[in-house]
This record gives C-alpha cells, sequence and structure tokens, in this order.
C-alpha cells in the first residue's frame, strides 16, 4: 500500500466517520426494508462520495482510484448495499461518461451525478447476454430526423429505479457481434422508458436490481457516447474498473464479517476459555485475516494502474476473482464461527453471508474472470 496524501486522509477520515455514524447504525434497517436508501445515498453526495474520481472541473472531489476503492472497502464494511449502489454509479455510469464523452456531454451530466443529484445505471445485460455480452437482442436503427431509436429488453439493471442517467448497449446488426454494438446515454425520462419493479434478491437489499424496457425510444444524435461500432470496446474498459469496484465491495464484506467473528470470539466462552484460544478457530481466523489482506492488496494494485493510466484488465480480473471467493468464503466461516448466533437475523453475519454471494456472480462472474486471466496468459507479451 502507498502512502495516502494530505488529502485523501481527510477523505478516508471522512469517510470512516460516516460509516460509523451514518451507515452502520441503518445497515440493518435497509437490509430488512429493501428499499432504496434515498437519504443516504443524499448524504454520500454531499460528502462528494459519489464523484470521488471525477475532476474538480466537473464539481467532482478529484480523488484517485485508489482512494475510491478504499471508500467502497469503508461503505461495504457496514452495508453492501450501499457498496453496491456507489459502486455502479461511480464505475458504470460515471466513469465512462468520463473516458469516453464529449466535452459536451461531459458538462452537461456529469456535475449533477458526481454530486449525487442524478444517479447513473449501466444498461448492459440481457436475459439472454450476460457473459456472452456481444449477443444483445436490444436494438438501434437511425431515426429520420437525425437521432436513433432503441428498442429492448435489459435485466438486473442495478440502480435503474432511481436513476436518471443510463449508458445503455445496443446493435445496429447481431450478425455483427461485438462489431456492431454502440453505446448511448439515455436520459431515463425519456417515453418509451420502462423501469420493471426491482427483483426480490437473496442479498444486497436495498440496491435494487430491475429489468428495463425500451419501447421505440428516439435519442437525438448528440446522445451517442464514442462513435458508431465502440459500444463493446467502452464496455469492456468500464468493466474492467468496475471489477476493481466490486472487488473493493468483496473485501469490505470480508473484513465486516472477520471483525464480527473475532470480536466474537474473543468473548465467547466454552470450556473455561475463549474460544479463540482454540486451535480450529483461532487458525480459521489466521487464514481469514490473510486472504482478506491479499485480496486488499490485488485491489489498490488494480486501482494504481487504473490511475497510472494503465491496462488493469489482469489485475482487475485476479482482484476481482480472489476477493469475491475470500468474502464468500469469510463469510461463511465467519457464520461457522458464531454458531446458531450466527443463522439468527438479530445477528449481522447472516447478512453479511446472504451479501457475499452476489459477487462472484455480477460484473463478470468467477468463471468468466478465470477465462478472462487464462486468455491473458495465451499473449506472447504477457508479463505481470
Amino acid at each position: 500500500m502507498r502512502e495516502l496524501t494530505q488529502e485523501e486522509q481527510l477523505a478516508i477520515q471522512t469517510v470512516r466517520a460516516f460509516v460509523k455514524n451514518e451507515l452502520a447504525p441503518m445497515a440493518k434497517k435497509i437490509d430488512e426494508d429493501d428499499v432504496f436508501p434515498v437519504e443516504t445515498v443524499r448524504k454520500l453526495g454531499e460528502l462528494g462520495l459519489m464523484g470521488m474520481f471525477v475532476p474538480n472541473e466537473w464539481e467532482g472531489a478529484g480523488l484517485s482510484h485508489y482512494l475510491y476503492a478504499l471508500a467502497v472497502e469503508e461503505i461495504s464494511s457496514a452495508s453492501a448495499a450501499v457498496g453496491t449502489i456507489v459502486s455502479a454509479h461511480s464505475s458504470l455510469a460515471v466513469w465512462p461518461i468520463l473516458r469516453f464523452g464529449t466535452d459536451a456531454q461531459k458538462k452537461r451530466l456529469l456535475p449533477p451525478m458526481a454530486k449525487g443529484e442524478a444517479i447513473g445505471c449501466f444498461c448492459l445485460t440481457e436475459p439472454e447476454a450476460g457473459s456472452d455480452a456481444a449477443n444483445l437482442k436490444t436494438s438501434y436503427s437511425k431515426h429520420a430526423s437525425d437521432g436513433y431509436t432503441l428498442s429492448g429488453a435489459k435485466a438486473f439493471i442495478t440502480n435503474a429505479s432511481r436513476a436518471k442517467t443510463a449508458i445503455v448497449f445496443a446493435t445496429k446488426d447481431r450478425s455483427l457481434r461485438h462489431r456492431g454494438i454502440s453505446a448511448f446515454l439515455l436520459d431515463m425520462e425519456t417515453p418509451g422508458v420502462l423501469v420493471g419493479k426491482p427483483e426480490k434478491k437473496l442479498g444486497i437489499h436495498g440496491a435494487d436490481s430491475c429489468p428495463v424496457d425500451f419501447d421505440e425510444v428516439f435519442l437525438p444524435k448528440e446522445c451517442l457516447l464514442g462513435n458508431e461500432g465502440d459500444g463493446f470496446r467502452i464496455a469492456m474498459a468500464t468493466l474492467d474498473g468496475g471489477r476493481i469496484g466490486i472487488a473493493a465491495q468483496a473485501v469490505g464484506i470480508a473484513r465486516g464479517a472477520f471483525e464480527r467473528a473475532a470480536a466474537y470470539a474473543r468473548t465467547r466462552a466454552q470450556f473455561g476459555r475463549p474460544i479463540v484460544e482454540f486451535q480450529a478457530i483461532g487458525w480459521m481466523l489466521a487464514d481469514m485475516l490473510t486472504k482478506i489482506e491479499a485480496s486488499r492488496m490485488l485491489v489498490l494494485r488494480a486501482a494504481e494502474l487504473k490511475d497510472s493510466g494503465g491496462r488493469s484488465t489482469l489485475y482487475s480480473s485476479m482482484a476481482k476473482l480472489f476477493a469475491a471467493e475470500t468474502a464468500m468464503e469469510t463469510a461463511t466461516k465467519a457464520v461457522q464461527v458464531l454458531g446458531g448466533y450466527g443463522y439468527i437475523k438479530d445477528y449481522e453475519l447472516e447478512r453479511f453471508f446472504r451479501d457475499a454471494k452476489i459477487t462472484e456472480i455480477y460484473e463478470g462472474s468467477s468463471e468468466i474472470q478465470r477465462l478472462v486471466l487464462a486468455n491473458e496468459l495465451k499473449k506472447e507479451n504477457f508479463a505481470l
């Protein structure tokens, strides 16, 4: 880990204070209510945490991806749902505009998004296009009035129920596969956009995942992000950064579960001594701690590459894979440490257990991350 700058130290102190004083006391209610936490997100926006890596000129905090990863970890150590909201908004909606948008698009969209006044979402996944992202059915065509017409359906779209701005991917010709895909900036209030009811999920309650339908939606030509045919490249570049956010979320989930299990093990006595003194428990906690720290190192290495402008695919995928599997393993073992109490809803660990699983699935499953890494290994110029 590198040394944080003075500005970054102040920023992370702000995040930790918010998590301790505002978020942690609300986390159980957010999970139980399973409703998008509007007030919590508003406060995050006021603190500059919805636009951390957006430059000051677009009214963002102007901080690094390194600091962003640490912040998502802190947030997720209390509430994985809020960590999801922040990550999907920042990595998947804000970043592609910042990287591929025109000055006019940045000026119009980034300030309200950086301040949390306009939530963003990323519309790539479809009922039949998840891991195979090039298999899109959502289509677009040129409109007579010098714009585009968009039709189709998306699935599992995080933040959709509250989003103002969406990055939508569509194809002009399915036979072209990835070469036919373009990306569009969509105002979610545009006629023809229909957001369905949030899905009822195992975990991350409060972070909605909704189907979104597009019925002959008209988009002016200035809504095209990048050039026609750039959509697949934009999506893959965006997911490289998005995986850093999800990996950081996974580290936060693992850390939150570990801290609660370790605290319990130090106070829970059996056979006349704390259970942390029993080798079976002590070694279990030792393995958790080691894997959490290793996960964090991978996340921060990927974030450093992102900040330097380097290609982060390799480390983003390693971080996502290892941190997600660490989160699931740690949450499972943490429940085991608490025994029957770990299985009861009044304790927090069953929530961490439920929240951990999704990190192995979304933004590229663990199987897809292994495929990405294997493909990287095939390259002649491969090097760590």
